[in-house]
């Protein structure tokens, strides 16, 4: 993607548009789909307007009974599957159960993700935000390609962030091993990695009819936080020292619904045809940063640079080779 790409498309939608909004009149009727981390949060948003709009969806859950709760309440036509992004054997085994069913793979949404947690290592002893928000991912979409590709046309959109501005990724220690970790760092690296992720997707795999897109859906109080107490998001702003929320966040936070309105926008809107591996926030493309750019909006060069897509690619592939 060049950088000149990088720019809204007058989609009618907004900020607080939810994800029904923008489903609006479309049937989604023979479509398959698949959302990670579809039990909670903006994921559950996701998963209810994609149904309803009747599209077939499956949600991989690392806590299968937690999502099946949580899922029924919408409909037991909803697929819960055991996958935790965390073990890439739990990846492998619920791509190769998918892929054997035979089933095109209209959509597949990467929501599932953890922010600002402790230091921990997974896998071969990668840095944990990393190797969850996207190298389970992107493990997950490899192994899902020729699903995607007999759906001649399939979009695949991954969850970034407004937190990417706060990192490129760190290419000479990813996993932090010879640098001190920084929990806020190893997450704006994450959703750097993640919209990277989409770009080089949606160059590379072209050919086989997938397209791309990251998005940031927008501040929204979900499980996501959980990692972090009342006094951080105090320091943040995102609360006062009392925990109760200050008006002024009120009105720029969304709910659940609306903030998992671009992520659905971007796996079914008509107007991003021929387009592909842009950054979007607040459903539609967004504006490249600048030096006046707000904190908390607009899409930083390095996720829209296309030779640091590819090396990711090829840095990340001989990762999960090793693992």
């Amino acid at each position: 993607m060049s950088a000149q790409n990088q720019k809204p498309i007058g989609s009618g939608f907004g900020a607080k548009t939810d994800a029904r909004d923008v489903l609006e009149g479309q049937d989604l009727s023979g479509r398959n789909v698949i959302v990670t981390g579809g039990y909670s949060g903006i994921g559950l948003e996701m998963v209810r307007a994609l149904h309803s709009a009747g599209a077939h969806v499956t949600v991989p859950a690392r806590r299968k009974n937690t999502a099946r709760a949580a899922l029924d309440a919408i409909s037991s036509e909803i697929v819960v599957a055991a996958m935790d992004l965390a073990d890439l054997t739990s990846v492998r085994s619920f791509a190769a159960d998918y892929r054997e069913a035979g089933r095109p793979l209209h959509v597949l949404i990467n929501n599932a993700g953890i922010m600002a947690c402790p230091e921990a290592r997974i896998g071969p002893g990668w840095e944990r935000q990393f190797g969850v928000n996207h190298l389970g991912h992107m493990a997950l979409a490899l192994d899902l390609l020729p699903s995607l590709q007999k759906a001649e046309g399939a979009r695949l959109v991954a969850l970034s962030s407004t937190a990417h501005i706060l990192s490129d990724v760190h290419w000479d220690d990813p996993h932090f091993e010879t640098h001190a970790y920084d929990k806020w760092q190893a997450y704006g690296q994450a959703k750097s990695a993640d919209a990277l992720f989409a770009l080089g997707a949606d160059r590379l795999w072209d050919s086989y009819g997938v397209t791309a897109f990251s998005v940031h859906p927008g501040g929204i109080f979900t499980p996501l936080q959980r990692h972090l107490t009342d006094e951080e998001m105090a320091a943040l702003g995102w609360k006062n020292p009392d925990g109760t929320i200050p008006p002024a966040v009120q009105a720029m936070f969304k709910t659940p619904e609306q903030g998992a309105a671009t992520a659905t926008w971007a796996a079914t809107s008509a107007a991003l045809e021929g387009r592909g591996g842009e950054y979007c926030e607040d459903c539609d493309i967004a504006l490249l940063g600048d030096a006046e750019s707000p904190r908390w909006a607009h899409a930083r060069e390095w996720i829209t640079d296309e030779e640091k897509a590819a090396r990711l690619w090829d840095m990340s592939l001989r990762m999960l080779a090793d693992a």
